[in-house]
């Protein structure tokens, strides 16, 4: 599973690198992540509502509920859904669905910040200072003047409304429908202003040589052809099959892989062990049982703890419902083997 990624480093082994950077690379380096970080990306503008309104299904089983509650002699001849607050209903259930995706499969406020006004990413001389900005619309809001279009570039695609590119992990998040992203707006649109002002990242020489080199990747340059695309507007129905599976596990793929293949996770920390390899290659004779162990209990199949990132993944588990995980490893069970990556 992944969430969005702390990036760290660490100091042993990392001195030849060092070397090289004062050696010359330092300059190289320089103007290669300026280049990485001014770069212009043409994504399309797209546009959604936020929240999404209630389906003429939900509004016809919400006449039906009012009207299973109004059969009092005083309610006959009138309308059941008069003052009835349509837009707020939509806003209260859109929320709720936001709250959802963020405590069990987005893991937005690891870096955002549990009141959503920032947090520290990486906060290290060499590395540099990589903060996440305030989402709240409060002073020092990064996303005050955000309309849908401006989310969708971010966090699907990794780039910034001036068309530059972002440390954003949108990888993650390519496959999010516009009603799932509505939905995460909504939810943190619900939280109250932060006045917070966080400064843009600064990058240390070390962090300038790990962006040049694509160790720390920018999303915006991962998927450049497909800026474009046409995102899914609703997630496929929740049902235990791998259909709905599979949507749930896009957010897998930016630390197991596309084909979930497992192995070293870009971006991640030196001390994280390779992702696992999650097709029959790799979770050969693990049981249903086995696989909700990993996801509740962060314990292997053989009851060895799991490390980071794996061993935070409890917390979003205990959120997910038992269609979620039932779908999950009903598409993990059909993905076709992958070899081992080194």
């Amino acid at each position: 599973m992944s969430m969005l990624r702390k990036v760290g480093i660490g100091v042993g082994g990392l001195l030849g690198v060092l070397v090289v950077v004062g050696a010359g690379g330092y300059g190289w380096s320089s103007m290669t992540t300026t280049t990485k970080l001014t770069a212009k990306h043409d994504v399309h503008r797209i546009d959604f509502p936020i929240p999404f309104p209630l389906t003429d299904d939900e509004v016809t089983a919400l006449r039906a509920e009012r009207s299973a509650l109004a059969k009092s002699p005083a309610m006959r001849g009138k309308d059941v859904m008069a003052g009835v607050d349509i837009a707020a209903i939509a806003n209260e259930r859109a929320v709720a669905r936001g709250k959802h995706l963020v405590q069990s499969f987005y893991g937005c406020t690891e870096c955002h910040g549990a009141d959503f006004g920032g947090g520290t990413m990486v906060d290290d001389p060499m590395i540099g200072r990589l903060l996440a900005p305030n989402l709240t619309l409060g002073t020092g809001s990064r996303t005050l003047k955000y309309a849908a279009a401006d989310w969708d570039r971010m966090v699907r695609h990794g780039v910034k409304p001036d068309s530059s590119g972002s440390p954003m992990p949108s990888k993650d998040f390519f496959a999010v429908t516009d009603r799932e992203l509505s939905d995460v707006v909504s939810y943190i649109r619900s939280f109250p202003p932060v006045n917070k002002e966080v400064p843009a990242i600064s990058l240390g020489p070390l962090g300038k040589f790990l962006v040049a080199a694509g160790k720390i990747p920018l999303s915006a340059d991962i998927h450049p052809t497909n800026h474009v695309i046409t995102h899914a507007v609703l997630p496929p129905a929740a049902s235990a099959d791998a259909t709905f599976g599979k949507h749930l596990a896009q957010t897998c793929t930016g630390c197991h892989g596309p084909t979930l293949a497992g192995g070293p996770i870009l971006g991640g920390p030196p001390d994280w062990p390779p992702a696992r390899n999650l097709t029959p290659t790799g979770l050969a004779g693990w049981t249903y049982q086995d696989f909700l162990t990993a996801l509740k209990e962060g314990k292997s199949k053989n009851g060895v703890a799991l490390r980071e990132p794996m061993a935070s993944m409890p917390k979003f588990a205990k959120n997910m419902t038992d269609v979620e995980l039932q779908a999950l490893w009903a598409y993990i069970s059909t993905v076709p083997p992958q070899p081992i990556v080194k």
